[in-house]
């Protein structure tokens, strides 16, 4: 299936999930990464501020901070295309809803690629490859391709975000495990 296609179905998929489904199914997901090695060892943590039908990333990102690590999160640049991490410590306040919908720090101190441990990325679908659809804009594919990231990349999506297969290239960069509300998928 195309991606285009693919994109489709998967937004329709998400449009029939409920608010109750989409905050238990988050919690479950958050609880599962939590657990993990690659959290539990890791100091920074990069998330995503998460957009409705997304993972609600919030109660992970309040974890972090109980935890004492740091929390980054992408600024966008939509001029430049392309997202730099930075650290926040609010959830409440340095964020403005942006032109696309997000929540964008306003500001923020860059954190350094090679510091992160840990990287939380959303995505419409994913496969058990590793392989991520994303939105088009192949922020994450950039971002991911610094050769400086040496952090893990996990992706979080609902069950019916996983497909058999998702269309990929070589500008794509698959994902290390997909962390679905039924657990943790280590991709190959």
């Amino acid at each position: 299936m195309d991606k285009v296609t693919l994109r489709h179905e998967l937004k329709q998929r998400l449009a029939q999930l409920s608010r109750d489904e989409i905050a238990e199914k988050s919690k479950k997901i958050c609880e599962h990464i939590v657990n993990s090695p690659a959290y539990q060892n890791a100091a920074v943590v990069m998330m995503f501020l998460s957009m409705a039908h997304e993972v609600d990333t919030t109660s992970l990102i309040l974890c972090a901070w109980q935890h004492g690590k740091t929390v980054a999160v992408p600024k966008m640049s939509w001029e430049q295309r392309h997202m730099i991490p930075v650290e926040i410590k609010s959830l409440e306040s340095g964020l403005k809803i942006d032109r696309m919908g997000l929540r964008n720090p306003i500001s923020g101190v860059p954190v350094p690629f090679e510091e992160i441990d840990l990287v939380v990325t959303p995505g419409l679908g994913f496969d058990r490859q590793g392989n991520r659809l994303g939105r088009g804009g192949h922020y994450y594919d950039s971002f991911f391709s610094a050769n400086k990231i040496k952090a893990a990349k996990w992706g979080v999506a609902f069950s019916e975000q996983v497909c058999d297969s998702v269309c990929h290239n070589d500008n794509d960069v698959p994902v290390d495990a997909v962390v679905t509300e039924t657990g943790v998928i280590l991709c190959s």
